[in-house]
């Protein structure tokens, strides 16, 4: 039996209420300019709270009981498990060398794939996975990528609508309900409503999508990069070299415009870790160098060696690729020579690509962006080393894999992998319905399922612990735990209770009683969707799940329509690049603009809220 707000009452203006909406436009402020990142505003929300006397300082800890991040931290290590055990990235390369180069069917099959894996894993690991496969794909098959990538982004959003653990938000939406005292969601309960949306969202997609959403090229396309592969060359110095004693910077291999690009220097067998303008060539230096240009003209290896006495010692295998800035890269913020990009990540960036721009001039000291893409040299090997930084998203997949991923890549791990999945999933969705049915039989909490299962896969060793704490978004944790501390206070100073009224008056005389609970429903899912569209999804819950429990009980209606209705519309953003992170990992490669998603996103935005609106009261009756 769910426990509804007591009682409808009218409640005025307080001085703690009045500081709470200060602190929830603050909020929205802070998080729409991108003060700070997301951790670090939503536990200054917290803090500040606390400062302000709107949660006592001595039930401040009370947020760190909630058990929805913990449960996140499992299942981001149990979703670890299963991208290093390469089961996704197999499936993923089915497809490519399946399917024909249709581009409906093309959206269609990689649309289904990513939503189905999206309602178990974590939905930008299953877009970090398919991005190469996809942008593979759609170069092999002469496809527009960006026609393919779009639907990538919008379908892990649908497919994680319709389970319990299909994203983070639906968690916390469910640890918010216990501490408010309303019957928790079962694993399934968002099922119903989650497949039909994401059925009429991959459908639109695969129908109107190569019609919407633009040919656009990606950055290497937009520069008309003619050769994506390159050789990488090996130079040995001699002593009788022209340039030796001379600054780098003064010699022939630092000539940018005949498209020579220094990747690396070794002296005495260690890389010299120096900006490339304050080395002096020594003997028996080595160089590995780049001749490339954009559009070709670069000048010619053999006459370029020669003029300098350098020896060619080998060459290797480089390949022109482009590197997303991922939401938790340390990049962020700053530029490439603040980094010393080269250095650090041996390799040379050619461009950057945000907001529909190529940046191709004074790139050194532009700030870097989540979302930027980086068009950069590198020699193939390299590629794993530079998905290992978790800085970046690739868009291309290393043609060999290094031997810790062959240790992963083993049928054994991808077993194991699904069985902790699947296990934690049957154990808390049968446990919870034989409880109901039987009291005796113990209810075993998701949280509890999913510590067990991440564990089990430590113990037979498909992860080492230091995998599991990396697999860890620990900005999403510490995220959450702020944001609760913002529901605390609204639950405790009565502004939920303020603003469900103010709500019911506004709509109350304009609406008649009997069609107020229906209204209500339409207005508090846009309501919802317009926030989370500029707003973080996980600070639009928290926000709107205390208001629209306490908002049924002055309507004396179920809760669970609102409940679900906030759940689904808080991860239904579609219509800006910057409302979902999937979408900025997309961005660049897709070579999309600001109004590509509005054209596109748009539509889909009022597809969701027509079905879910018109199923929620089917579902969940009022």
């Amino acid at each position: 039996m769910e426990i509804q707000s007591p009682r409808r009452v009218v409640i005025s203006m307080t001085l703690e209420i009045a500081l709470t909406l200060l602190v929830i436009a603050l909020t929205l402020v802070a998080f729409i300019r991108e003060w700070a990142a997301p951790d670090v505003l939503a536990l200054s929300i917290l803090c500040l709270v606390v400062a302000l006397g709107l949660v006592d300082p001595g039930k401040m800890t009370e947020v760190f009981k909630n058990e929805a991040p913990l449960t996140i931290a499992a299942l981001f290590v149990i979703g670890g498990a299963l991208e290093h055990s390469g089961a996704v990235d197999h499936i993923g390369k089915v497809l490519r060398d399946r399917l024909s180069g249709n581009t409906r069917w093309a959206i269609l099959a990689f649309s289904c794939v990513t939503a189905f894996f999206s309602a178990w894993m974590n939905n930008t690991a299953i877009v970090a996975i398919l991005l190469p496969v996809t942008l593979g794909f759609a170069r092999s098959k002469d496809i527009p990528a960006s026609r393919l990538l779009m639907p990538l982004s919008y379908a892990s959003i649908l497919g994680g609508c319709c389970t319990l653990i299909g994203t983070s938000t639906n968690l916390l939406v469910n640890g918010a309900l216990r501490d408010l005292n309303v019957t928790p969601m079962s694993m399934f309960e968002l099922a119903p409503l989650g497949i039909p949306m994401a059925i009429a969202g991959i459908a639109y997609l695969t129908i109107f999508g190569p019609k919407l959403i633009p040919a656009r090229s990606s950055i290497t396309g937009s520069l008309e990069i003619d050769y994506r592969t390159t050789p990488l060359y090996h130079l040995l110095i001699g002593g009788n070299s022209p340039i030796v004693g001379k600054a780098l910077s003064e010699t022939p291999l630092a000539s940018r415009e005949d498209g020579i690009h220094i990747m690396e220097v070794r002296r005495n067998g260690a890389r010299v870790m120096l900006p490339l303008s304050a080395i002096t060539v020594q003997k028996n230096d080595r160089f590995l160098v780049a001749l490339h240009r954009r559009r070709g003209g670069a000048a010619k290896p053999d006459a370029v060696f020669a003029s300098i006495g350098a020896e060619v010692l080998s060459t290797v295998d480089g390949i022109v690729s482009e590197l997303v800035v991922r939401d938790e890269s340390s990049l962020i913020g700053l530029t490439l020579a603040d980094v010393d990009f080269r250095q650090r990540y041996n390799s040379v960036v050619l461009a950057v690509h945000r907001n529909g721009v190529n940046i191709t001039s004074r790139i050194a000291e532009v700030p870097l962006e989540i979302g930027d893409t980086l068009l950069v040299i590198t020699p193939r090997n390299n590629l794993d080393a530079l998905e290992a930084t978790r800085d970046f998203v690739l868009t291309d997949a290393p043609d060999q894999p290094t031997p810790e991923k062959v240790r992963h890549h083993r049928p054994r791990h991808v077993i194991l992998a699904w069985s902790a999945l699947v296990g934690v999933v049957l154990t808390a969705t049968l446990t919870d319905y034989f409880h109901r049915i039987n009291p005796s039989v113990p209810a075993i909490p998701i949280h509890y399922a999913a510590m067990v299962g991440a564990l089990a896969l430590l113990w037979l060793r498909v992860m080492t612990p230091r995998e599991a704490y990396a697999s860890i978004d620990w900005q999403v944790l510490l995220m959450l735990y702020g944001l609760l501390g913002l529901g605390m206070a609204m639950q405790n100073t009565g502004t939920a209770v303020f603003l469900a009224r103010s709500l019911v008056d506004l709509v109350g005389n304009l609406v008649t009683p009997q069609n107020m609970p229906i209204v209500m429903l339409w207005l508090v899912f846009l309501l919802t969707l317009l926030l989370t569209e500029v707003l973080s999804n996980n600070a639009t819950a928290v926000m709107m799940i205390p208001i629209v429990v306490t908002l049924a009980g002055e309507l004396d209606v179920n809760s669970r329509p609102f409940i679900m209705a906030v759940t689904v519309a808080a991860s239904t953003a579609f219509a800006l690049p910057m409302g979902y992170q999937t979408h900025m990992m997309v961005y660049g490669p897709g070579g999309y603009r600001f109004t590509d998603f509005l054209r596109v996103g748009i539509p889909l935005n009022l597809i969701c809220w027509v079905t879910a609106c018109s199923l929620i009261p089917l579902i969940w009756p009022f």
